[in-house]
């Protein structure tokens, strides 16, 4: 049998021509490869992308090799991969790929599977609190990859968009100066890649091209080689596809696999102090931590139920939920007291480690709860999204007023609006306001308003956004408001006599939303307006003061002439019209929609 042969690519963002392109060149001259394998986001950047994209999943132009991804995030993701996921071959689990067209296959959220011989394990998505079905994993596409590290096979290839947190540690390669901060990247992956110890770690996101040193792994006898690619078509013309020839470690003898080149490091994850596991060591999970590597929450045996494996690593869906559909087979430990300390709040992490290094973006207690104290950050956040009118997680959101879905935002019509067109722009998280979202949220936004400015201009119209930054609010909304271009010039002004009136100033920004976010202080609310022309009028709240929360819709009410409509209740319509009206907006905004 030939040897296998796999490419492997960074962020593709689109740019499938290139990609093909360039696959086509190498598979003639060092080929025939057989597959492609794709890491970080594989969507485009932009609408703009789109069109190139779809000539691919419609069919008018080839895929030369099977490709697989897991970046499914980017412009267009939403919509490709619902239909892709209503196509009858697609029903049922597949941890080998959904397909998506000839030759393309979306590896969703995570798993392992067999290619030819090889074992290829993926996390699909991004780290984000946000739970949405596309562009993010869970915790449970975690925990079903803690699980699969109890598998004694070797995993050949691992495949995650985000770089593991560390990775540059104890490297005497040298390091990009754009990674040397460790932004971006992800301290879950790291943890994932430690537990699974598989040969080849790819990663993406980073924008960098970065081939570490191979390091070994504590208690296996193989090395892990990490490969950071960059985007295809990257301006600095870094390497963004590389190819392997990997023989399956199922196949290969101990003394095979337990070759390591002279450069080999100690593992970049771990403080242990060891040298490689000694000639006919074997991968036991069981020992796989030492007291110098982890701390184990200690708690009375008489305590545990099932699940006695020998492990002495929590199960993570006892711990959450009190039960494990896996039983006594399960390899992890199923402990009643960690189970009752997670209901308190306690961080699943710090409970099965003594450690968590999600720092502050963690919303778990990092310390051990009396009885009584059940204030849990995220099952308090489930029931605030369940309550809430505009998450779209809850019963009560209003879905016939939804016309277009994103990765982190969703477009809905305004109930009670000034307008027929008037626009809300929500995060799909349970977020307070637009502020407070990741920087890397601020693109699709962006992209969001870019249609809407289209759209409206089309119409002879300008675009004025809005947002009341309440520091005791409760879901954001972002409000859009088309008025007639002959009224832009005057936005400006009537804001500011609306400001003098109520004894205050607004302050301009004129870099726009990032000068904005530097504005941001958690301790005080504040209003802002994008006027046309892109200034931004703001005014910082103070904590006794009395502003009124439909400031900008009233000023507005004026501006149009509509000042009847200064109360949302006043425009209420029934759920007939409203739904009417939504179908006509959403099928004559789709041209500008960058969800589509």
């Amino acid at each position: 049998m030939a040897p296998l042969k796999i490419l492997l690519c960074g962020d593709v963002q689109g740019r499938l021509n290139q990609l093909f392109k360039r696959v086509s060149s190498v598979n003639k001259a060092a080929g025939p490869f057989d597959a492609l394998l794709c890491v970080g986001q594989f969507f485009p950047d932009s609408v703009e992308g789109l069109e190139e994209f779809n000539g691919y999943i419609e069919g008018r132009f080839k895929i030369p090799i099977p490709t697989y991804f897991i970046g499914d995030y980017g412009a267009g993701s939403p919509k490709i991969l619902s239909e892709a996921l209503k196509d009858p071959s697609n029903k049922g689990f597949k941890m080998e790929g959904y397909r998506v067209c000839d030759n393309l296959y979306w590896l969703k959220g995570s798993g392992k599977f067999s290619f030819h011989g090889l074992s290829v394990a993926y996390l699909s998505g991004r780290r984000s609190p946000s739970g949405t079905q596309f562009g993010t994993y869970s915790q449970d596409d975690v925990d079903a990859l803690r699980a699969l590290a109890e598998d004694p096979e070797t995993v050949d290839i691992f495949l995650t968009n985000e770089w593991p947190s560390g990775v540059t540690n104890r490297t005497t390669s040298k390091v990009p100066g754009e990674i040397s901060d460790s932004a971006g990247n992800d301290p879950t992956v790291s943890e994932l890649v430690t537990e699974i110890k598989p040969r080849y770690h790819v990663a993406g996101t980073m924008g960098v091209y970065f081939d570490r040193e191979p390091y070994a792994n504590v208690d296996a006898l193989h090395a892990t080689r990490f490969l950071g690619l960059s985007p295809v078509g990257n301006k600095d013309k870094q390497k963004f596809i590389h190819a392997i020839s990997p023989t399956p470690a199922s196949t290969m003898s101990k003394a095979e696999l337990s070759a390591k080149p002279p450069n080999t490091t100690l593992c970049p994850y771990t403080n242990v102090d060891k040298s490689a596991p000694p000639e006919g060591a074997t991968k036991r999970p069981t020992d796989s931590t030492s007291e110098s590597q982890y701390w184990r929450y200690d708690v009375s045996k008489k305590r545990q139920k099932h699940g006695d494996g020998g492990d002495d690593r929590l199960c993570f869906k006892f711990v959450s939920s009190g039960s494990c559909p896996r039983g006594n087979k399960c390899q992890f430990r199923h402990d009643e007291e960690a189970s009752e300390q997670y209901s308190r709040g306690v961080c699943f992490d710090f409970l099965n480690k003594g450690r968590c290094e999600k720092g502050p973006d963690c919303n778990f207690k990092h310390s051990l709860q009396e009885e009584g104290d059940r204030s849990a950050p995220r099952a308090a956040s489930s029931n605030r999204s369940r309550e809430c009118w505009f998450c779209l997680s809850s019963p009560n959101v209003e879905s016939h007023l939804i016309t277009s879905v994103g990765e982190n935002y969703y477009c809905a019509l305004a109930k009670g609006p000034l307008l027929p067109d008037h626009v809300l722009i929500l995060p799909i998280e349970h977020t307070p306001n637009t502020l407070s979202l990741p920087l890397e949220c601020e693109k699709e936004l962006d992209q969001l308003q870019s249609g809407l400015k289209a759209y409206f201009k089309k119409q002879g119209k300008e675009t004025v956004f809005f947002e009341w930054v309440n520091k005791r609010g409760t879901h954001a909304n972002l409000q859009v408001v088309p008025i007639p271009s002959s009224r832009a010039s005057v936005v400006r002004d009537i804001f500011n006599m609306a400001a003098e009136k109520l004894g205050f100033k607004f302050t301009m920004v004129k870099e726009g939303r990032p000068a904005l976010r530097t504005q941001f202080d958690r301790s005080c609310g504040l209003f802002y307006v994008e006027v046309p022309g892109g200034d931004i009028l703001l005014h910082v709240v103070e904590e006794n003061e009395n502003f009124p929360a439909q400031f900008g819709r009233e000023v507005l009410a004026g501006l149009l002439n509509v000042a009847d409509k200064a109360d949302w209740r006043n425009c209420k319509l029934g759920k007939e019209d409203e739904t009417k009206m939504a179908e006509r907006f959403k099928n004559a905004f789709q041209e500008y929609d960058p969800n589509q």
